[in-house]
């Protein structure tokens, strides 16, 4: 017998970094990958035939500073629940507060949480249900000065900047969040993720601005600040960012996802290039629910499963810069995702309320994160 700790028998394993998509095990020691091919043994065995096994998810758009602030989910709750083994945080925490979520988060989770630092003080300090305080709606708070310091201490752990603007989160300002934040990832070699809600600013204005390597969360909004013209084509502002290397990444949420936007980017030929949930306290339990859910979404638009794999693991891992994720290969971390594919109907809802009836449904079964196992079961 092989020496192997735990061999996921039989299920259809999809690595789209290395082209794989067909019925096989994969065998973990030592909390590597040791082996990927057929008949493989171990001490331990967890049948996932019937069921889709992927290099672990990578959910790019998450809120996870639980207990420090109103709008974080419990990172290894949310791993398990939606087979997510790398939670990208996206700002809930800024330089002020930065040292709590590595604390008291970050470093104890037994999932994989990357961060983007925001540029504000407090990051996202000032969301429930009963208060709402946009943070980049006070200039006093941007605190560019401080960030720089905070990422340059904890490289590998802060991926990149944070800013949100829009009238929610950064009132009558506009770009000028945006000027504070563009310098402070000029200053630490990061780069910026932007979120966009109502003008101002304009679509067009944040993303002539993102460089290669820069990304534009929600972008597939609602009206208005969609990224369609008047037409129902892609406005050549969006192209010309995608084509000098900005990326467009989904981040649901609350309010950031509609069907109508998105039927019409993808019949253009214009995908996202990563699909995340933005899951926060205030859309857990819908619209957006989960990552799983969100990929569920983009299969009913007809996004291929290979092509929802890939865009919540390979693409999100070279934006990270993490070649060591989303790899199945032998040696590589063992973060596994294994997810069931349903057959039913299913009422999928986006965030103005149009409701459609999917016919596939994908759910969590539990990861493997670092070689050791968690089934939602």
């Amino acid at each position: 017998m092989a020496d192997f700790d735990l061999v996921l028998r039989g299920g259809r394993v999809i690595d789209p970094a290395a082209g794989r998509d067909e019925i096989t095990d994969v065998a973990v020691a030592g909390g590597k990958i040791a082996a990927v091919g057929p008949d493989l043994q171990a001490a331990e065995t967890w049948d996932v035939s019937g069921k889709i096994v992927t290099p672990g998810l990578i959910d790019m758009h998450t809120h996870v500073y639980w207990g420090g602030t109103s709008l974080g989910v419990d990172p290894d709750d949310y791993m398990v629940s939606s087979a997510v083994t790398t939670s990208v945080d996206t700002g809930s925490a800024g330089p002020g507060n930065f040292p709590g979520f590595l604390k008291h988060v970050i470093e104890p989770a037994e999932a994989r949480i990357l961060a983007y630092l925001h540029v504000s003080h407090a990051g996202i300090y000032g969301f429930s249900n009963r208060v709402m305080v946009g943070e980049s709606e006070d200039i006093r708070l941007m605190d560019p000065i401080t960030a720089v310091e905070v990422a340059n201490a904890h490289p590998g752990v802060i991926v990149g900047i944070k800013v949100r603007l829009g009238r929610h989160a950064s009132g009558i300002h506009g770009m000028t969040p945006l000027s504070y934040a563009m310098q402070v990832a000029e200053e630490t070699a990061l780069p910026l993720m932007v979120h966009i809600d109502e003008p101002p600013p304009t679509y067009v204005e944040v993303v002539e601005q993102l460089r290669p390597g820069d990304v534009l969360t929600h972008c597939f909004r609602p009206f208005p600040n969609t990224p369609l013209d008047g037409d129902g084509g892609v406005r050549p502002e969006v192209q010309a960012a995608r084509d000098r290397g900005a990326f467009f990444d989904i981040g649901h949420g609350k309010g950031s996802f509609a069907f109508e936007t998105a039927r019409k980017m993808l019949a253009t030929g214009f995908p996202p290039d990563t699909i995340s949930s933005d899951v926060h306290a205030l859309c857990a339990e819908g619209p957006a629910f989960d990552q799983v859910t969100t990929m569920s979404k983009f299969l009913h638009l007809g996004m291929s499963m290979n092509d929802v794999v890939k865009g919540s693991t390979e693409t999100a891992a070279k934006i990270l810069s993490r070649p060591d994720l989303a790899d199945l290969s032998v040696g590589s971390t063992a973060d596994i995702s294994v997810m069931s594919l349903d057959d039913g109907a299913f009422e999928l809802t986006d965030v103005v309320g149009e409701t459609v009836t999917s016919n596939q449904r994908l759910t969590s079964a539990g990861v493997v994160r670092g070689g050791k196992k968690f089934s939602a079961t």
